[in-house]
This record gives C-alpha cells, structure tokens and sequence, in this order.
C-alpha cells in the first residue's frame, strides 16, 4: 500500500534588497542608481531617489519648468507654514522662556499660502482643492481625484490632471515666474 507523499515546501524567495520593495514602487518611481561612496564608512552605495508628481510630470513634459519651480515654491510654503498638520514638541525647552506661539516666518509664509489659494480661485475650488492636496499635503493625483475630488465628489483622473496643471500654471503666474500676457 502506498503511502500519501507530502507535498513540497516552497522555498522562501529573498528579496533583492539592492531594488525597491513592490510596495514602494507602487507608490512612485525612482530614479536611475546614483553611485557614490558612504561618508562613514567609505564602502560605495547606490542611491535612489524617489521621484514626486511635480517631477514625473516635469519629466513626461506635462509641466512646464516655470510650472514646476511654483510648484516647489508652494510646497516650501506649505511646509514652512505647518499646514501638514504632523505636530511635534519641542526637544530643548527653556525654563521660563517666553515666546509667541507662532513664529513670524511661519505665519508669514501662511500668509503667502492663503494669497496663492485666493489666486487658485479659494480652497474650495478645483484647482486650489488639488493643489492643496497634491502639491501641498503630498497625495498623488489618483489619491485626490478618488478619495477628496473636488467638493467631495471623485473626479475622473484625466480631469484631475488638468486641474493641477491648471493650478500650478495659475501659481506659476501668480509667484511671477511667467509673464502675464493680455487678452488680443
């Protein structure tokens, strides 16, 4: 009488750690390996850089580069202003210290980002929506057009391009780094 065989064990494939995860190439591309030697150690390593929305579509040729400095401009802004809403405490306090609670430099750079969303048309409109999402708080554009829309309501991905693409050359204009052209 025969008797059952057992089946084989799948053997564990390793990952190739000198490659991005599938997890994290979903989530973007990433640049061609840049060689370089580590600062410590002096042994050589591979960088990869990730690459955002703003530069993919700089890459694809979606964006012009004027589109894409504004585009860095309002992130710089963004971040400068402590709209991510990531918040953390202080390491060093000083004991009986006294400052305001809000430095200028960022409540001016608030300032600067309010004045670029009244020029996207507000925070409720399509464009300053999407640029608050996308270029602001860092979503891609699928994760915008899908999860917050416009409104509240999904947007077809193509649609949402445009409006970034429409927003960013709004804040392009609106920073200065394009002309403004009159109407023939």
């Amino acid at each position: 009488m025969a008797g059952k065989r057992k089946p084989k064990r799948a053997t564990a494939q390793h990952e190739d750690l000198s490659k991005p995860s599938k997890w994290r190439l979903q989530h973007g591309g990433f640049s061609e390996p840049i060689r370089d030697t580590d600062p410590e150690t002096g042994s050589p390593v591979q960088h990869r850089r990730a690459v955002d929305t703003l530069g993919q579509m700089l890459a694809n040729g979606t964006i012009t580069p004027q589109m894409h400095e504004a585009g860095q401009i309002f992130r710089t802004l963004f971040r400068s202003a402590a709209l991510d809403g990531i918040a953390t405490s202080q390491l060093i306090r000083l004991a009986g210290a006294t400052a305001d609670a809000t430095p200028s430099r960022q409540i001016d750079a608030r300032r600067r980002v309010a004045e670029a969303l009244d020029a996207l048309g507000g925070h409720d409109s399509p464009a300053g929506s999407c640029v608050w999402f996308v270029v602001g708080l860092e979503f891609s554009v699928r994760e915008w057009a899908a999860r917050q829309g416009w409104s509240g309501r999904p947007v077809p991905q193509p649609i949402a391009g445009g409006m970034l693409v429409a927003g960013l050359g709004i804040l392009a204009m609106h920073f200065g780094l394009t002309p403004r052209q009159r109407a023939a």
